[in-house]
């Protein structure tokens, strides 16, 4: 393994005449990974503030919200896998090249999107390449940055990129919602030809040579959108309808085959060395939770403050704005903290705050005053900064670097199921409209269970060792 590693690697050692000195060339890496996670995480939290304006303006109804935002996040859970095993075959500087393309094509398709349906298929576009960029992103910061300390550090900045997305994100869509939804598409174009210019600039990446893993792939989309395409539309059809019933038999089949199929193939899309890693187990596992709570509360409460509280999109935007910026503030502190007090303590932390923000908010009085909700979501913020930096930074250190477009795969797949599922599950519980405060309270308690499963899940975790905190 570690002379495939360096054989990869010698094929690059070479740097080409004229090319940029090696630190700037990491810095144009770690722009670009830090430009691709701003834009992939804007257009996840974006959207929701528009919600209400899309469906006046194209029409549809509960299901079609749904679609408009899971048409991204389940093409992006469905492909990453692929994408991880992609970057690591291609190597990770053309691979990203190749997500921002696409993802800006979408980007446009979505902002001239004449009706539902074509928004729709677009969103489906712009979250494959979003499932190119983004294990791509965080390959090219692995194979530029090869110390642990150093890298742990710039995963905080790559961090960075998805905090101010958060942090903006409502705001932003809350205004250029006043002029127009389709702005919040069109705003991607600049910022991916800036991404292209920069990745110009970065040095080539290994690759790996390996054989595509089709029948690996092909389960896997068909697990994803047949569980995920049945959580939705049980919603407003009921769990006894044919079709229901229909998608979540062939997702879970499908779910069936794809294990037999990772364990018995030569070249599995999720190499076993992975599967057996307690470090991608456990990443895994909080990628999913994480999601479930910071992305299902801003879909649950975006709705409920407008539908029920009479909030514009942009005054929603704003009662998000303490809970995204907690995560700005903090995000440039986390590598250094947890160099001190080790990584596990952080995400155990970051999980137990959001659990105890989502029960709080789901305790509340339906009369409570909003900027009390505000507040409470600044719990739930708490949990990307304690959480992402860290997890990332051990999921790298815990792979080889051969594979690190691989593990990034496995880590974001099990962050968009967990998206994914909760639009779907807490917008069948928001579907019928005489039962909608009941549920948002058990969208919220549910979630915080999630997080409660988590942070114990974190103690799992091998403690960041002192040697990689002080490496000689």
């Amino acid at each position: 393994m570690l002379n495939e590693e360096m054989s990869v690697e010698a094929r690059y050692s070479v740097i080409p005449r004229g090319a940029p000195p090696r630190d700037a060339r990491r810095t144009a890496a770690l722009s670009a990974s830090v430009l691709g996670f701003f834009v992939i995480t804007l257009d996840a939290v974006v959207v929701n503030v528009a919600l209400p304006s899309m469906r006046a303006d194209l029409g549809g109804g509960m299901a079609g919200l749904q679609w408009i935002v899971d048409g991204y996040t389940l093409a992006f859970a469905a492909l990453l896998l692929s994408a991880g095993a992609l970057s690591d075959r291609l190597g990770a500087r053309r691979s990203f090249g190749v997500g921002v393309a696409l993802f800006v094509a979408a980007s446009l398709a979505c902002g001239l999107a004449p009706g539902l349906g074509a928004l729709v298929a677009a969103r489906f576009l712009q979250g494959a390449g979003a499932a190119v960029m983004m294990p791509s992103s965080m390959a090219l910061i692995g194979h530029a940055f090869p110390d642990p300390i150093r890298r742990a550090r710039a995963v905080a900045v790559w961090a960075m990129g998805g905090a101010i997305a958060s942090t903006s994100g409502p705001v932003i869509g809350g205004l250029l919602n006043l002029v127009s939804w389709r702005l919040i598409f069109l705003i991607n174009l600049p910022a991916g030809i800036v991404a292209l210019i920069l990745l110009a600039r970065a040095s080539p990446s290994p690759r790996r040579e390996a054989p595509f893993d089709w029948a690996g792939q092909t389960t896997a989309v068909l697990a994803m959108g047949g569980i995920t395409y049945g959580v939705i539309e049980a919603g407003t059809l009921g769990l006894a309808a044919p079709q229901v019933i229909a998608a979540l038999a062939v997702g879970v089949a499908a779910l069936v085959a794809f294990a037999f199929v990772q364990a018995r193939v030569r070249h599995p899309m999720v190499p076993r060395e992975l599967v057996r890693s307690r470090a991608v187990a456990v990443a895994s596992a909080a990628g999913f939770a994480f999601m479930v709570g910071n992305y299902g509360l801003p879909f649950v409460m975006s709705l409920y403050l407008q539908q029920h509280r009479g909030l514009t999109s942009f005054e929603t935007g704003t009662v998000f704005l303490p809970m995204m910026l907690i995560g700005f503030v903090l995000t440039p502190f986390v590598a250094r903290i947890a160099e001190r007090f080790g990584a596990k303590p952080l995400i155990a932390l970051g999980f137990l705050s959001m659990a105890a923000g989502l029960v709080a908010i789901a305790l509340l009085p339906s009369d409570a005053p909003v900027w009390v909700i505000s507040g409470l979501m600044v719990l739930v913020g708490l949990c990307g900064p304690l959480v992402v930096p860290p997890i990332s930074g051990v999921l790298l250190n815990s792979v080889p670097r051969h594979l690190s477009g691989t593990a990034s795969g496995v880590f974001h797949a099990s962050r968009q199921v967990g998206g994914a599922l909760a639009v779907a599950v807490f917008g069948a519980l928001l579907a019928d409209p005489a039962h909608f405060q009941a549920g948002v309270t058990s969208s919220l308690v549910g979630a915080a269970a999630v997080g409660l499963l988590a942070a114990a899940a974190s103690r799992f975790l091998t403690q960041t060792t002192q040697e990689e905190r002080n490496p000689t």
